[in-house]
């Protein structure tokens, strides 16, 4: 078999601290390395390849799809719901911005959506389901993985963490849909135990609730600690440094910071929500309001056993999400729309 060409259409790694960027990053190398005998990629090219496949949603990408007479992919990384609470901009405005993105995943011929539960959304929008194809995200092991006592030791003293302390970390943009108020109303309730906030504000001014977030940062709990935007080759330190990856966001569609936090035998709490039910198998532990939490994240600090336990989930959840599998999924997907096309 002839190798595929496929032309990548991105921004989405321009902008720090997007999980767009990182799960984007994560595919190329997979299909760069890994598919090096199946694959030739290329990045932002003309129309010209066997496939075009667009992970962001600007114009220029939408005239490519629209231009291309061979298959063609919309990676589906936000619906625009999922934009409430992200970004704040006049309503006229948004709501011509929410038409848009609809508009673009239907100029695809194929969608990859990162959680099947999105499918009946896209359905709802308007979207054929027979052009919908559930991928999961990954990350690499090679870059995200356990490290040894003596090296958290160092990282903890690097970021001025007590060698003792209970860490709590949140991750992700700085923006009410992530709970990051939530967060630090959650630290306020547990002082003996450190919250860490790695993050900042990725789209400036209009990030919904700017204001608010802003004030919070510039004077947090004494027990939390906003690091800002930190690169993603830094991030494995700060899952190794932390006891608990804590995810009170009210909207995601599969968020990297999870595959990266157990990839790490972090534990994980999250909100309750329906979308993790079953890309994450119910193992995980969650809670619906602030005061649960604290329950939960108390609970993990006193209860050796419940916490060992949560570290054999982290595991599980991490070996299924193995790059191998992943790029099985994607191989087939690609060779099976050039067959249909």
């Amino acid at each position: 078999m002839n190798k595929i060409k496929i032309n990548m259409l991105s921004m989405a790694d321009s902008v720090d601290g997007q999980g767009v960027g990182s799960a984007y990053l994560e595919l190329m190398k997979l299909l760069k390395e890994d598919g090096k005998d199946d694959f030739e990629i290329y990045l932002n090219k003309g129309t010209k390849y066997d496939i075009i496949h667009a992970h962001t949603v600007e114009p220029r990408n939408y005239l490519k799809l629209k231009l291309s007479k061979n298959p063609t992919v919309a990676y589906v990384h936000f619906l625009p719901d999922t934009l409430d609470g992200s970004i704040k901009l006049p309503k006229p405005i948004f709501k011509i911005f929410k038409k848009y993105v609809i508009s673009f995943y239907k100029s695809a011929d194929h969608l990859v959506v990162v959680n099947p539960i999105f499918k009946k959304d896209l359905v709802k929008a308007g979207l054929d389901k027979n052009k919908i194809t559930y991928i999961p995200n990954f990350v690499s092991k090679e870059k995200f993985y356990k490290k040894s006592k003596k090296e958290i030791k160092q990282i903890r003293k690097k970021y001025n963490i007590n060698e003792n302390d209970f860490v709590v970390l949140g991750a992700g943009q700085v923006q009410n849909r992530k709970g990051v108020m939530d967060f630090a109303e959650v630290a306020k309730k547990l002082p003996d135990i450190t919250f860490i906030w790695a993050g900042g504000f990725s789209f400036g001014a209009i990030t919904d609730g700017h204001n608010e977030l802003k004030k919070l940062m510039e004077n947090p709990p004494k027990n939390v600690k906003f690091l800002g935007i930190i690169p993603r080759d830094e991030m494995n330190d700060l899952f190794n440094a932390s006891d608990l990856l804590f995810v009170p966001s009210y909207n995601e569609l599969f968020p990297m910071t999870i595959l990266e936090a157990v990839s790490t035998q972090t534990p994980i709490l999250l909100r309750d929500l329906e979308l993790y039910e079953d890309i994450l198998f119910k193992k995980y532990l969650k809670g619906s309001n602030n005061d649960e939490f604290a329950k939960i994240i108390k609970e993990l600090k006193n209860n050796n056993k419940l916490y060992n336990e949560q570290i054999e989930v982290a595991k599980y959840i991490s070996n299924f999400y193995s790059k191998d599998n992943i790029y099985k999924m994607w191989k087939e997907f690609y060779i099976s729309i050039l067959k249909k096309d």
